[in-house]
Formats: structure tokens, sequence, C-alpha cells
């Protein structure tokens, strides 16, 4: 445990007794969103302390021109990266003159701030005194909508506890705002004009060397003793008041806010930003929260997990699950799923291969289909891009490889060993329609756009591929694979056997097209030799193999290493990329994240349980888990080999990476995409389901520690919901269509 400044609760993260040194990393922790835009914990009144103000807007990014040593052809011109936008919640208060700044109070009194993760709001309070000798309580409550996608909303009430005194509050739109995350510290949004009327703001910007524009948009209104009370003036972005109030008189400033941009609205900003204001303060403050306690309901219904005898566990797994919902919920199929989401700027707000290799799962299982449709809609759209792209590297015919980072199908990643060699990502996408289509039955995907990713994939792992004379097998040279601290390996165990089933996968599916839609097949104008080639490359595929471990290396080079076991590396050496050069962590075997064990995870179907446990066994000596997706699907693979506790300690991590700040470095952004392998962890590992196609099976292996694990599953346009203990598993169903379920272990399994 590393960090215990959070309360421990089954439905809220609470922070008590307010500390400088964690408000950065609150900012992380309490972030709110919608799936569309979302914000940082940030407070709303001034605060002259570290910080990082952060409002951040779906699909608007600035093209971040590449910063590198020496240039390389294939690399991309620019990184994008969500862009900060102007913060809606601002305040700045003074009382008697006295700005209010819980950086420089006299004294905190007592500090609450509390995200209640059941309703989706942020509420805060606390007490001070001012240096001038005046004691201030304020509570505060925001949230960003879901009946609205556009808005967000705050109450704020402040009251005089000791006296009588002069308050003035000014209410802005703070456009004075920029990104921490620039490689040549430019600005990326312009403020082209401000626009107000008596209690409304608008900011009309650009974001620089695009075409994307924002109106960003707030209306603000004061009450006292249930009366409005009118602005004094207003200029610039700013609605100000000055105001005597009674000693413990309460004064509230509501405030809705948001924004709009082109990437979703088509028609002019300005006008829409007003009629969304508009139908906000129709709907008003109390009924908006009530939608939003209502829809909040609705997620939790089907994606809900509750683990009794842990608290530290239910905690983290249901933070988790907030927060995935909070980036992601799949209205836009021109949106997808970025590292850190709304909570940071860290990887610049691009998709990663950590989309379809760990977030696919939770919104295929937790979504209405269409959800996760969307998800693989994004990378249909983006093929011609993925085209492009191997075509910079030298590939042709119709061979696509997709971006390790992008927001529109362009690669922005721009360091040589990810950008050209972590050509694995190809494998997650194709593993993921495979999920989709197991798990739907919805074959139209893939008749449709499916099978012409599976097609440009398998065509470029079939140039990508050499032959070798030596071994007489296909080999595949220079890569990087999940585990970053190997560059330009060869043979990399898992991009091997994923590039082969791969081939495979497509070649099953194109005879069920063939079968089906005679024209989709011959569209792809596939000669014999072609086809030949690929079964050719299946059969024969070189995969490292160690005659004295009788294991599969994880590249040709491994066993070559000094193979030491990582409990034998100080721990003031640790983390390693932070205390060891670049040179000695390539020429170590120290494994940053499971190579062999993602492999082990994807096609554990292929493997006997003595395969999986021994790889296992030899890898996990060697993994430092110095990336935040390692632990969950170690976690999973120990959980299927009867490693309980071994499970567990990695599941804990997992789940509780942001909250505990195992990694020492949350200020900087929650770790979105890896919160989805902490579902997956207790879903799949715990709970031990499993669908393949119209079969589900289940095997939970729970937690000695753990009384009771339910969790439910959206599946087949219903909710399905499971309870196991120790001894039984219990199964019922949202609807009369009952699901056989083959149970593989020795509890009983009961419908209910």
């Amino acid at each position: 445990m590393y960090n215990s400044y959070l309360e421990y609760s089954d439905w809220s993260i609470i922070e008590k007794d307010f500390r400088k040194d964690n408000h950065m990393s609150s900012e992380s922790i309490f972030s709110l969103g919608n799936g569309i835009f979302g914000q940082r914990g940030n407070f709303e009144e001034d605060y002259s302390g570290n910080k990082l103000d952060g409002n951040y807007v779906g699909g608007i990014y600035y093209p971040d021109k590449t910063k590198v040593g020496w240039w390389k052809i294939g690399y991309p011109n620019y990184f994008a990266k969500l862009v900060n936008c102007p913060s809606w919640i601002r305040l700045s208060i003074h009382i008697n003159d006295e700005i209010l700044d819980l950086n420089k109070v006299k004294k905190v009194n007592s500090f609450n701030k509390e995200l209640n993760m059941k309703e989706g709001v942020l509420r805060r309070s606390f007490e001070v005194e001012l240096n001038n000798g005046e004691i201030i309580s304020v509570e505060s409550e925001r949230f960003i909508s879901l009946k609205i996608n556009e808005v967000g909303l705050l109450r704020y009430s402040i009251s005089c506890l000791n006296s009588d005194c002069n308050i003035t509050i000014k209410s802005f739109i703070d456009d004075e705002v920029s990104n921490v995350d620039s490689n040549w510290n430019e600005n990326f949004l312009n403020t082209e004009e401000v626009l107000q009327n008596n209690d409304s703001t608008f900011i009309k910007s650009n974001v620089l060397k695009t075409d994307f524009k924002i109106c960003s948009f707030s209306k603000s209104r004061i009450i006292l003793d249930q009366e409005n009370i009118p602005f004094d003036s207003n200029e610039k972005t700013d609605h100000l008041l000055k105001y005597n109030i009674k000693k413990n008189q309460s004064l509230t400033i509501e405030k809705i806010g948001g924004y709009v941009s082109n990437f979703t609205c088509k028609t002019d900003l300005y006008e829409k930003s007003k009629q969304i204001i508009n139908r906000g303060s129709e709907l008003g403050y109390d009924n908006l929260f009530e939608y939003q306690k209502k829809l909040w309901s609705d997620i939790w219904e089907k994606s809900n997990i509750e683990i009794s005898g842990d608290l530290k566990s239910q905690q983290g797994i249901r933070f988790n699950i907030f927060q995935l919902n909070q980036t992601y919920m799949g209205q836009n199929p021109d949106m997808n799923v970025g590292p850190k989401g709304f909570t940071g700027e860290k990887y610049g707000g691009g998709t990663y291969w950590d989309t379809e290799a760990y977030c696919f799962p939770f919104y295929l299982a937790t979504k209405n289909t269409e959800v996760a449709r969307n998800l693989l809609i994004y990378r249909y759209n983006q093929l011609d891009k993925a085209l492009l792209n191997a075509k910079k590297l030298g590939f042709n015919h119709g061979a696509a490889l997709y971006p390790m980072a992008t927001v529109n199908g362009e690669e922005c990643h721009n360091e040589w060993e990810i950008t050209f060699e972590e050509i694995h990502r190809n494998i997650s996408i194709v593993m993921a329609i495979n999920k989709y289509i197991d798990y739907t039955g919805d074959y139209t995907y893939m008749t449709t756009m499916g099978i012409e990713i599976l097609v440009a994939i398998a065509r470029f792992w079939a140039q990508r591929v050499s032959f070798s004379k030596k071994h007489n097998k296909y080999v595949i040279l220079g890569v990087t694979g999940p585990n970053e601290y190997e560059n330009n390996v060869n043979n990399n165990w898992y991009t091997n056997y994923g590039a082969s089933w791969c081939l495979s996968y497509t070649l099953k599916n194109l005879k069920i097209i063939k079968e089906r839609d005679l024209s989709k097949y011959e569209s792809f104008s596939f000669d014999e030799k072609e086809l030949e080639l690929w079964k050719n490359i299946i059969n024969n595929i070189y995969l490292p193999y160690s005659k004295k471990y009788k294991l599969y290396m994880q590249d040709d080079g491994f066993e070559d290493k000094e193979l030491v076991h990582v409990d034998k590396i100080p721990k003031s050496e640790r983390p390693l990329n932070q205390n060891w050069s670049w040179d000695r962590i390539l020429r170590s075997p120290y494994i940053k994240q499971g190579d062999v064990i993602q492999g082990l995870y994807f096609f554990e179907n292929d493997f006997s349980p003595e395969f999986i446990d021994n790889h296992f066994r030899f890898y996990e000596k060697y993994t430092v888990h110095e990336s935040s997706l390692s632990a969950s699907i170690h976690s999973v693979i120990a959980s299927h080999i009867n490693q309980i506790d071994k499970s567990y300690n990695y599941f804990l991590r997992s789940s509780r990476l942001d909250l505990d700040d195992y990694n020492n470095e949350v200020e900087q952004g929650l770790h979105i995409t890896s919160m989805a392998g902490s579902w997956i962890a207790l879903v799949e590992g715990f709970g031990g389901l499993k669908i393949d196609k119209n079969n589900i099976s289940i095997n939970p292996k729970i937690p000695k520690n753990w009384d009771r694990l339910k969790f439910n599953i959206f599946y087949k346009n219903q909710i399905l919901k499971f309870e196991i203990n120790s001894e039984s598993i219990y199964v019922s169903g949202t609807n009369s269509n009952k699901i056989i379920i083959k149970n593989l272990s020795d509890k009983k399994l009961k419908y209910v």
C-alpha cells in the first residue's frame, strides 16, 4: 500500500484533512466525465498551489509537431494531443478584500471531498480561517450531465460563520489555459470572440493548425434566501457581484456550463450553445441531478460488481468501472478510449492497442451491443489510414498496419522502437473482432466491415515475415513485443504466434464469406498463390524454443541473457526506467509487462493447463510490472492455474493502481485502459467466466478473504447476474430466455 490518504468506502472516494502535497493527485482521482467531455477534479475557487486545471473535449486535438533528435523515414509529422479547453467552473471570491485560496488561508479547520460513484457527483465541503480573521464555510457540488451531453452543473454555497462580511464573487470562464504537455511550448487554442449577456458568457475558440472550433459557455445565477440576486456588472468573461451577507447566511452560486464543438455539431456553435443553456435552465439543476442518478443507476445495473468481505477491492473495482464509463459510453463511433481518458494530458489522449486488448471486453460485456460495435467501426473507418501507414513503411498490395497511437487513424507515435517495431498491435484488433463475433453472433459486422480489416492485416503479416533458410521456417525480424524493455529483437514469440493466428482466423472467415457472399470474396482479387502463402506461413512459423528449459522463449536472444530473478534487484534500483540506463535495461532479462503471458491470455484455448503453468512460473520471475497493464493479465493467468493468493495480490495492485498510486505518477492522470484489466481479472479470472460463440462456461475461484462475489454482464439482450460463494453459483437473468451455462467447477450451479 503506497498511498493511504483516501478513506475506504464501498461507493465513494473520500479525502479528508486537506494536504497540499496530495492536491494534484486528487485532481486526477476526482475527475468527472460523460464520454463526450471531462474535467479534472479542480477547485472552483482560486488555488495558487501546484495544480493542473484540465477540461478536455473528445475528438478535439492539436497536431503537436514531432520532436526527435534524428528523423527517420516513416515518422509521423505530429503527435495529436487533446486540447485543454477554457474552464467554465471558475469562481474568484473575496471576503472583506481577502481572496479565498486554500493555499494561502491561515488555517483549514475541516475539509471533506467525496466522489459519489453511485450518483456520478463530486462534493466538497470545508471550513477555513482567513488571515483577516473571518471564518468561512463552503459546500460545493458538481456533475457532468448524462442527460445533456454538452453540459456540467455546479452548485456552490458560501457562509461567513463569525461575523457579517462583504463578499465579492466573480463568476467567469477562464480562457487563459494551456496544455502542459506541449513539445514546443506552443499554445493549442486561440480565443476568437467573447460574447456576453446579463448572466451568460460564450467564448468562441479555434484550435490552431486545424479546422476545429469550440464554443465554451456558462450561465450563472446567485441565490440568497431563495431569491435570485442580479450581478452588478459583466465584462470580458466575468460576471461580478458585491454583497454584504449576514453571519451564518448562505449565498449560493449555480452554474451551468460546457462545450459545443464542430466535431459533433455541424450547425452554428454559438446558436447551439444558447439552445443547450436554455434547455438546461428549463430543466433546472435539481431535475438534471435526478436524471443523473437515474442514468447512473442504469449503468450500474449492467456493470456493478459486489465483493463481500474486502472493502479495499470493492472500492477499487467500482472506481475503475466508474472511470471507464466516464471515459467512453459509445455515443459516437468517431471517438475512442485514451489511456488517460479526460483525467490528464500524458499520452496525448490518443487511442492505443490498449483499447482492443484491455478495454474492449469490458464494454462488450457491460453495454448494449452497439457500443462495442462502435469501437470496431472506429477501426474500420480508419482502415484507409492504416493502409497508408503500412505503405509509408514499404508495404503494398492492400497491407495495413494500424497505428500505435492515434486520434484520427494517422500514426502519432514517434519512437522508432514503438512506431516501426511494436507491430503486435495488429493482433489485438483482430482479437477484438473475434471476441465481438463470438459474444454477439453479429456476423453482419464481419461481412460488411470486419473481413476487410482481417484481409488487410493478413496481407501485412504475409509481407512482414521473412523465410529463414537456417530454420527452414518463416521468421519475423526487428520487432518490439508487449515487453518494451526489449527492442529490435527477432522472433518475439507473442508476435510470431499472433501473426500466424491472424492469418488462420482470416482464412477461416474467408471460407464463410465465400459461401455467403461470393462478390464480397471476389472483391479482394485473390490468386491461389496468395492464399497458399498464408497457409504455408501458418504451418511453418518459427517459434523460439529452449531445449534446456523446455519452454518457448520470449524471443531469439532471451536465453542468452543473464537470467537473474527479479527479486535480486535492490529495491533502491526500482523502477528500472528511473534508475538504470536504457542500455542496461535492454541487456537485462527483465520484462516491463507480460509478453508471453499476454499470449497465454489471448490464446489460452490453444494450450494445456500444464503448458500455461510452466510458462507463467518461468516468466513471472523476470517481470518487474513497470507498466500499468501488467498486473491484471498476470492476475487472470494466476487464477486459472490455481495460484489464487498470487492472483489476488496482482488484482489488488491492478484495481487500486491509481487510488494507492503504486507508480507514484497519478497526478499526471489516471490509467484508464489498465482499469479495464482489473475488470478482466475479476470477471474472467476469479469469476472464471468464458463466452465462446454460443457457449458459456464458468469456473470461479474466489480469494479466501471474500465471502461472496457478485457481477453482472449484458448478454443476448438481457442482464445476467452471477453470485458466487464458497459452495454455490447462482445465476439469474432479466428475461425468460434461459441461458445454459456449463459449470466447470466443483460448486453447485443454481438458476434463480
